[in-house]
C-alpha cells in the first residue's frame, strides 16, 4: 500500500528550511535549489509544492507569523491575572523585538523581505503587508477598550496610537539587529514610550484580543 503523504506537512517543512536557510546565509542567498538541499528533497518536489520563489517565501513568512503568535501566546499566559493594557501591549510589542533567537529569526526576515519587495515587483505582489495590518488593528482594538476603561487618555487615538507602537517597535527591532542598541535597551525605550502613553493600569482587555493570524 503506497505511503500516504501529509501535504500541510511537507509544505511546512519547505518553508522551515527557507527560514534557515535565509536566517543563516541572508535571504538573497534563498533560491529553490538552496531551500531544496536544505530541506533533503529535490528541486522538482519544491516547485511541485511552490511554483514561485515568491509563493515560497510568503508561506515562510506566514510560517513565522504563525510561531510568533504562539510566543506571544505563551507570554500573556504567563502574566499575573488580571492583565492591565500595559502588560497586554508590552507583552505583544516586546516578542516583535528581536530578543532571542527565534525573534530574532522572524524580524530579520520579514525585514529582508520587505526590503527585497521595494525592487521585485512579484515579491511586491504577495499580501505580505496582511501580517502587521492584522496586528495594528489588533492593537488599535486593545488601545480603544483602554481608552474606554479609562487607562488611556480619551483625547487619544487608538488607530494612531496604534501605528506609533508598531513603528516604534519596528524601528526598535532594527536597531537591535545592526548593534545600534541592546535587546535590553530596546526594551526599555518601548517602556518608557508606554509609561507615558498610559495614565493608569486599566483593566484586563477583552477575550480575542491577543494577537493572530
Amino acid at each position: 500500500m503506497p505511503k500516504r503523504v501529509d501535504h500541510a506537512q511537507r509544505r511546512t517543512h519547505i518553508a522551515d528550511a527557507l527560514v534557515r536557510v535565509a536566517a543563516r546565509d541572508g535571504l538573497h542567498a534563498v533560491t529553490m535549489r538552496a531551500v531544496a538541499t536544505e530541506a533533503g528533497m529535490s528541486v522538482n518536489l519544491v516547485q511541485y509544492y511552490f511554483d514561485t520563489k515568491a509563493a515560497l517565501l510568503h508561506a515562510a513568512l506566514e510560517r513565522l507569523e504563525r510561531q510568533s503568535h504562539d510566543r506571544w501566546a505563551a507570554r500573556l499566559a504567563a502574566l499575573p491575572r488580571p492583565v492591565t493594557a500595559y502588560d497586554f501591549v508590552e507583552a505583544f510589542l516586546a516578542e516583535a523585538l528581536p530578543t532571542d533567537a527565534d525573534s530574532r529569526t522572524f524580524h530579520l526576515v520579514w525585514t529582508s523581505y520587505a526590503a527585497l519587495a521595494l525592487t521585485d515587483p512579484e515579491l511586491a505582489a504577495q499580501p505580505f503587508v496582511a501580517g502587521p495590518d492584522r496586528l495594528e488593528r489588533r492593537l488599535a482594538d486593545v488601545l480603544r477598550q483602554a481608552r474606554e476603561n479609562g487607562a488611556l487618555d480619551r483625547a487619544r487615538d487608538p488607530a494612531t496610537e496604534a501605528a506609533h507602537l508598531l513603528a516604534l517597535s519596528h524601528g526598535l527591532g532594527a536597531g537591535v539587529l545592526v548593534g545600534q542598541r541592546t535587546a535590553d535597551a530596546a526594551l526599555a525605550v518601548l517602556r518608557a514610550h508606554l509609561d507615558r502613553l498610559f495614565d493608569g493600569p486599566g483593566p484586563a482587555p477583552p477575550p480575542g484580543g491577543a494577537r493572530g493570524g
